[in-house]
């Protein structure tokens, strides 16, 4: 399986892509940051992404796209460009006729790193430490989308069989993935011990 994780934003949108199997093997393909030009107005630059978005899927072929799903209080400018960029990753994948999957932050956190409430830069750690690399992507949007990805192939044993968009698991009964996730949280060491 190969994903296209997409961390949004409207000035940096990072992505990744990944292969992975049900073994929850993860090797990265290509990852960095599409980035548009503050000085243009909002749809142009949401068209600049679109194309971004669009090449990168034309590049890789992925069979599905991870999208951070956007969470907020507060109906900020800045919290309005990540929800559009979304919306614009969201439509070029269904376009394709991808599947479009959405991850929670806390839940793309907890897959890599074992706690909702990791920071970037044990996010960043841990991606590189699960994709074998000398040092995490960067900027971190790079790493969250490469996590998104990662995240995704993780869950693959929980994923509905049809639709085109879906929203995260709850946290109901134990599945699969939630295994998965078990059992690699008891064959690594956390980033607490790694940072001492």
């Amino acid at each position: 399986m190969r994903v296209l994780g997409i961390d949004p934003g409207l000035t940096r949108c990072g992505f990744g892509v990944v292969d992975g199997d049900r073994s929850r093997r993860c090797t990265l393909v290509d990852v960095g940051v599409f980035r548009t030009p503050v000085d243009l107005d909002t749809p142009r630059r949401l068209v600049q992404l679109e194309q971004e978005i669009e090449a990168k899927l034309r590049e890789h072929r992925p069979d599905v796209v991870a999208i951070e799903q956007v969470f907020a209080q507060h109906n900020s400018p800045t919290v309005m460009g990540t929800a559009q960029a979304a919306g614009v990753a969201m439509l070029v994948g269904a376009r394709h006729g991808l599947p479009v999957r959405l991850h929670t932050p806390s839940e793309v956190k907890a897959a890599v790193t074992g706690s909702g409430r990791a920071d970037k830069k044990q996010v960043g750690l841990m991606v590189s430490r699960i994709l074998g690399l000398a040092e995490a992507p960067r900027p971190a949007d790079a790493a969250d989308a490469v996590a998104l990805a990662v995240c995704h192939v993780w869950r693959l044993g929980v994923e509905p069989a049809t639709g085109a968009v879906s929203t995260p698991t709850g946290s109901g009964s134990p599945n699969r993935w939630q295994q998965a996730v078990d059992a690699h949280r008891s064959t690594r060491t956390t980033w607490k011990e790694t940072s001492r």
